[in-house]
């Protein structure tokens, strides 16, 4: 069967090639239906019948989609989403009989991404299902753009304190990334020795210049300019250090 949107199926957060589905469905019927629909479409569907079922299938593995009835036999989905967003970032839509648009309402603000009704139109819910996903996956990019960095050659990954060339992992002490971050953050504003000397200290009031200048020293030594130009890490008179690459955010 072929995709309703023209799109191939989102991947998921943890890398897999299918997107994973959880369907939370009492009725048998309703519950197969979606789940087999979705599955020759390339996810990996899992079902649960109860709030119960649901929790253990949570706990198993991550999952990139959760889809809720909120007339459950053991608890009221719209409280159940709730208690799962507190834990995870999965993607939940409402699949529900309730059409009032204060249940739409209530659902949408306390922990769903999005209400469908039934009957079911399948087609619908796939493409609801494939849109919310291509936000997640932007949401999840843009903020990794935020913490990953490039000049030239080099990555700098500021949430895993990563600096890599090539894909080469470049050894780097806590000292020595804390300084060049603070240089790259700055993006060319040079930077006082004094507050360079604080960023690379454990404690207040441990670093001081020579502390800094030794690390500058250090740090030139294991990276080149990516053009073959002047030093990644300039001295400017008077004041301390600058970054004298251009950066680009990823």
């Amino acid at each position: 069967m072929g995709t309703d949107d023209g799109c191939a199926p989102t991947g998921s957060a943890r890398g897999d090639a299918r997107p994973s589905l959880i369907v939370l469905e009492d009725d048998p019927v309703t519950r197969s239906m979606i789940g087999r629909y979705f599955s020759n479409e390339g996810f990996e569907v899992r079902e649960a019948a109860s709030a119960a079922e649901c929790r253990v299938l949570l706990k198993d593995r991550d999952v990139d989609l959760l889809f809720v009835d909120i007339n459950l036999p053991d608890a009221n989905g719209i409280s159940f989403s709730q208690e799962i967003r507190a834990k995870s970032p999965v993607g939940i839509i409402f699949v529900t009989q309730l059409d009032s648009e204060l249940d739409r309402v209530v659902g949408l603000e306390v922990a769903g991404d999005d209400y469908v009704t039934k009957p079911i139109n399948l087609r619908e819910l796939m493409a609801r299902s494939r849109a919310l996903l291509r936000r997640r996956k932007l949401d999840r990019e843009q903020v990794e753009r935020r913490n990953v960095v490039a000049f030239g050659a080099y990555i700098l990954d500021l949430t895993r304190r990563e600096l890599s060339k090539s894909g080469q992992q470049i050894v780097l002490t806590r000292g020595e990334f804390d300084l060049l971050a603070a240089l790259v953050e700055a993006e060319g504003r040079p930077l006082y020795r004094d507050y360079l000397a604080e960023v690379v200290s454990s404690r207040s009031g441990e670093g001081d210049a020579r502390t800094v200048d030794s690390l500058v020293s250090r740090l030139r030594r294991k990276l080149a300019h990516p053009d073959g130009g002047s030093a990644l890490i300039v001295t400017v008179t008077g004041i301390g250090y600058r970054f004298g690459a251009v950066i680009d955010p990823r």
